[in-house]
C-alpha cells in the first residue's frame, strides 16, 4: 500500500511544532500577507525562516499559503516573498489564482506549487489543465465526490489532495461574499468575518422591525450553520481513490484541537496502511474526536449532496467534552516531575487526562503542585502560569493535560 501525507495546519510555531511531534508528515501555514486567514497568528518571515527549518529537521515538509485572490496593490510585493520562500526551501506554495501563478513561475520556477480548493477544481479536465501547466498537486474543491475523485484520478497523474476533517462554511470552495457585503472585509483576501456563524431572524418587506425565527428559537436562527466534516470511517475509501494527501482544517483551531485530530488520524491510518483488509475501527478514536470543540460531523459532498441533515438550524454552538488544562514543558524521570505550563484553571484534587504525542492515554488526580518560587499551592488561576506537580507515569514534552468538562449544546 502507498504512503499516504497527513496534512496539519500550523497556525503558529506553537501549533507548527505540535502537528510535528502528534504525527503529521506535513504542515501547512500561511505569512502575515497573501493568505486566506488574516485572524489567525500567521508568522512573519522570521518564524515562517523558523518553522520551514523545524518542519526539515523532523524529516516533514512545510508547505506555505499564498491563495488570496488579489488585486493589482498586492502584486508588487509578491516577487520579493516568493524569492524568500524559495532561499528558504519551502517545500511547496499553495496558490488558487493565475496571476500569482504567472509570477511564481518567474521567480521561483523549480519552487512546487500546490493549487488550492480556493481555484474550483470540480472536473478532470481543469486539473488536467494545471497538471500541463507544471503543478504538482491539486487540492480537490470540497463539493466533489468521492466518484468524481476516483475519476479524475483515472485521468490524471499530478498528485490530489483533499480535505478529510474540520469546518466547512457556507461558500463555493471557500469563496464567500457575506463577509464582504455585511463588514466590508473580503473572505477571499483572508479577513472572513465569518458571518456564516452569526444568528439570523426572518423580517418581511412591509412589517420593518418585526422580526420571524426561521425556527422556533428565541436565539435566533444559524440558517448557515454547517456540521464539521469527519472521514475518519472512510479512510480505505480515501486511499483507494487515489488521494496523495489528507488534508485536516483548522490553523485558526487551537492547539488541543490539533493535537487530538492529528493523533487520531495518524494511528488510523497508520492502522489502516498496515493492514488494510483487517482494518477496524476504534472506540476509542471516536472518543478521542468528542473531547475537541466540534460541531456534530459529517461527510460533507463524498457519498451524497448535502441536505438538511448535514445544516444546524437551532444553535451556534460547539460540542466539547473536554478543557485542554496544561501543556507539558519538560520531564525529569528521575523525581517524576513535571514542568507544566497552565492553560486553564486548576486545583488540586482534579482528575485529568493526559495525552501524548505517541502512545495510550492515562488519567491520574493533581495532588500537589509548586509555583516557579517553588511554593505550594492549591490552584493555578493564571494564564501560563509554570507549575512542577509530579506524574503517575513518565510523560513527553508536548504532553497535554485535560480535565472532563460539560460543555455539550
Amino acid at each position: 500500500m502507498k504512503q499516504i501525507e497527513l496534512l496539519a495546519p500550523a497556525g503558529s510555531l506553537e501549533k507548527l511544532e505540535i502537528a510535528l511531534a502528534y504525527g503529521a508528515d506535513a504542515v501547512y501555514m500561511g505569512g502575515k500577507m497573501f493568505g486566506l486567514r488574516a485572524f489567525s497568528d500567521n508568522f512573519d518571515l522570521d518564524e515562517l525562516k523558523t518553522g520551514i527549518a523545524l518542519a526539515h529537521s523532523a524529516g516533514k515538509k512545510a508547505y506555505i499559503t499564498i491563495n488570496i485572490f488579489p488585486h493589482n496593490d498586492d502584486l508588487p510585493y509578491l516577487p520579493e516573498y516568493l524569492a524568500f520562500l524559495r532561499d528558504n526551501r519551502a517545500d511547496a506554495i499553495l496558490i488558487s489564482d493565475l496571476g500569482v501563478y504567472r509570477i511564481a513561475h518567474e521567480i521561483a520556477p523549480d519552487l512546487p506549487i500546490h493549487i488550492s480548493t480556493q481555484a474550483n477544481n470540480t472536473n478532470w479536465s481543469s486539473v488536467l489543465l494545471w497538471q500541463e501547466l507544471g503543478a504538482k498537486r491539486i487540492v480537490m474543491a470540497r463539493e466533489l465526490s468521492l466518484r468524481e475523485i476516483k475519476e479524475i484520478r483515472e485521468r490524471t497523474t499530478v498528485e490530489l489532495e483533499s480535505f478529510v476533517h474540520g469546518a466547512m462554511c457556507i461558500s463555493y470552495s471557500g469563496r464567500c461574499l457575506l463577509s464582504n457585503y455585511f463588514t466590508g472585509r473580503d473572505a477571499n483576501r483572508g479577513e472572513c468575518a465569518q458571518p456564516c456563524r452569526w444568528k439570523y431572524n426572518l423580517v418581511e418587506e412591509s412589517r420593518p422591525g418585526q422580526y420571524f425565527p426561521v425556527v422556533e428559537d428565541d436565539r435566533g436562527s444559524y440558517i448557515f450553520n454547517s456540521k464539521d466534516l469527519c472521514l475518519l470511517a472512510h479512510l480505505g475509501e480515501l486511499a483507494e481513490a487515489g488521494l496523495n494527501s489528507l488534508k485536516i482544517e483548522g490553523r485558526m483551531k487551537s492547539i488541543h484541537y490539533v493535537a487530538t485530530v492529528v493523533k487520531v488520524y495518524r494511528e488510523a491510518l497508520d492502522t489502516y496502511l498496515a493492514s488494510p483488509e483487517t482494518f477496524k475501527l476504534r472506540d476509542e478514536w471516536w472518543e478521542e474526536l468528542g473531547k475537541i470543540s466540534h460541531r456534530p460531523y459529517t461527510t460533507g459532498f463524498y457519498f451524497n449532496k448535502p441536505s438538511h441533515l448535514d445544516q444546524i438550524y437551532d444553535r451556534s454552538t460547539y460540542n466539547q467534552s473536554h478543557d485542554f488544562i496544561g501543556l507539558v514543558k519538560s520531564y525529569d524521570p528521575a523525581t517524576g516531575l513535571a514542568l507544566v505550563e497552565q492553560r486553564n484553571n486548576m486545583k488540586l484534587g482534579d482528575e485529568i487526562e493526559i495525552m501524548q504525542p505517541k502512545g495510550a492515554n492515562f488519567n491520574q488526580r493533581i495532588n500537589r503542585m509548586v509555583d516557579s518560587d517553588g511554593v505550594e499551592i492549591e490552584v493555578a488561576p493564571h494564564p501560563q502560569q509554570l507549575i512542577t506537580m509530579p506524574m503517575a507515569r513518565s510523560v513527553a514534552p508536548l504532553a497535554m493535560l485535560r480535565r472532563k468538562g460539560n460543555k455539550n449544546a
